[in-house]
Formats: structure tokens, C-alpha cells, sequence
């Protein structure tokens, strides 16, 4: 059995998105291999964190996926 190591990461987006493409940012994130959870806050539907396994991902992939959506957006907090 290996290891798990969990980290997580938050995204600040720029703009202010729709419901739709919150789920649709949620659902290409989840698709990422190494990626365990995914969540807009509710309070700040600007800011998303993603918690993820950083031998199967990288948060630099993970802001890359975000910008793949044509959203303007940086990791905040590293």
C-alpha cells in the first residue's frame, strides 16, 4: 500500500462566473489525475480550492487548467 500525501491549493478567478462554469471548471479539475477535491466557496464563489496528491499533481497544472477555460486567475497563498 503507498502513500498519501494531500496538499491543496486555492485559485482566485478574476472574473465572476456563472453556476455553469463553476461545474464545468469543477468537472475538467476532477478529471486531472492526483486531484481529490474540488470546491468553490459559497461565501466567495471567486476563490476555488483543490486538494490534491502532489506526486500525481502540481498546482502549476491545476492553474493551467483553469486558464484553459479562458478565465483570468492565480493561485493565491503560495
Amino acid at each position: 500500500m503507498s502513500d498519501i500525501h494531500l496538499t491543496d491549493v486555492t485559485v482566485h478567478i478574476d472574473e465572476n462566473i456563472s453556476e455553469e462554469v463553476r461545474a464545468k471548471v469543477e468537472e475538467h479539475l476532477r478529471a486531472d489525475e492526483g486531484v481529490t477535491s474540488v470546491h468553490f466557496s459559497k461565501d466567495r464563489p471567486h476563490l476555488l480550492v483543490v486538494a490534491y496528491d502532489p506526486s500525481h499533481a502540481a498546482s502549476r497544472r491545476i492553474l493551467e487548467t483553469v486558464l484553459g477555460e479562458g478565465l483570468h486567475a492565480e493561485l493565491v497563498g503560495l
